[in-house]
């Protein structure tokens, strides 16, 4: 065997190993974060002009891990990847549309709520995917494919749902979808094709990275919205919580609807209930208001956690399924 395939490989088990412990230590950092940030909110904002760059990046550290074989898995298996697709994209808006209904949220946290279903699938899912012992591939095909989407779709369905609650400027909505990411995504892609070894020995650092800018992001929108949090806190707690849960549970039926196989239906769940919901926040703090910020940074926190404790459910309930989402002779059914 060469010695680059060893490399990859030593490479790939470092970025999947810092990856897991980033995404557990994940929603510590960030309850950490918002704690400090709700303590003295006066201390950090200056941190909000500089929400859409840190989005920027962590979008850019997700061109950096695509890489060919990623993009194959769409031609080769597009109805698994348009039906995770299709659902993220019709379940989450129009569930954060009756939830704000339901609980008669005010005009700016029902537009926030909305917007937070609107977004692309979130970057973690795909850590989560394999946490979970999901369908990876399947999963970075699905978040690719709906974060492309996203500067038509987002700002499309936000002025179709929140725009009942609030003015949506959505041409403007779409232009910075683009820059914030677009087009990182796309340098990111690029950087890979051209400097494949020394992305390489950066992947390990990515994902620390990612957890950083959102942690950031959080402290930011949080900071700014301090008094509506300890006005608002519990009920927008209860409608991301809401919003995340059936999110899971709808996203995994409409899998199990089109008889994909278990890893595949894991994946469709989380990919369905996970959000950008950084997007999502500093969207709606240029374009709406602090407030309507508050639930795309409480879902920051949240998804991670119930995405953690999901996939460590499903990672113990079938050890029989392989690391890469495959069933193996012996895998349960669900």
């Amino acid at each position: 065997m060469s010695s680059l395939p060893e490399s990859s490989t030593t490479a790939s088990a470092a970025e999947e190993r810092s990856a897991r412990i980033a995404v557990t230590l994940f929603p510590l950092l960030i309850l950490a974060g918002g704690a400090v940030a709700l303590a003295t909110p006066t201390a950090f904002t200056g941190l909000g002009p500089w929400i859409n760059p840190l989005l920027g990046v962590i979008m850019f550290g997700m061109g950096l891990t695509l890489t060919p074989p990623d993009f194959a898995v769409i031609a080769k298996r597009p109805i698994p990847v348009v039906i995770g697709v299709v659902a993220q994209y019709a379940i989450m808006p129009l569930l954060g549309w009756l939830i704000a209904a339901a609980l008669g949220l005010p005009p700016a946290l029902a537009a926030g709520v909305i917007l937070v279903g609107c977004c692309p699938g979130g970057t973690a899912s795909n850590v989560v995917s394999y946490l979970a012992r999901g369908d990876v591939a399947l999963s970075v095909a699905m978040t690719t494919v709906s974060t492309l989407l996203a500067p038509l779709l987002t700002p499309v369905l936000a002025l179709w749902l929140a725009g009942q609650y609030m003015p949506v400027d959505a041409g403007s909505m779409a232009w910075s979808i683009v820059q914030i990411v677009l087009l990182p995504v796309l340098l990111g892609l690029v950087i890979r094709l051209f400097l494949p070894r020394l992305v390489t020995k950066a992947l390990p650092a990515l994902p620390w990275i990612s957890v950083l800018a959102i942690t950031a992001v959080v402290v930011a929108v949080v900071s700014a919205s301090a008094k509506a949090i300890f006005a608002a806190g519990l009920l927008v707690l209860v409608a991301v919580i809401l919003h995340n849960g059936l999110g899971y549970a709808l996203g995994y039926g409409a899998a199990r609807l089109f008889k994909l196989p278990v890893p595949a239906r894991r994946t469709t769940a989380i990919e369905v209930g996970m959000q950008n919901s950084g997007l999502a926040a500093g969207l709606a703090r240029q374009y709406l208001t602090p407030e309507s910020a508050l639930p795309g940074a409480i879902f920051s926190v949240w998804h991670n956690v119930s995405g953690a404790v999901l996939a460590a459910y499903w990672r113990r309930r079938s050890t029989s399924v392989s690391r890469r989402g495959e069933p193996v002779p012996t895998a349960v059914t669900e």
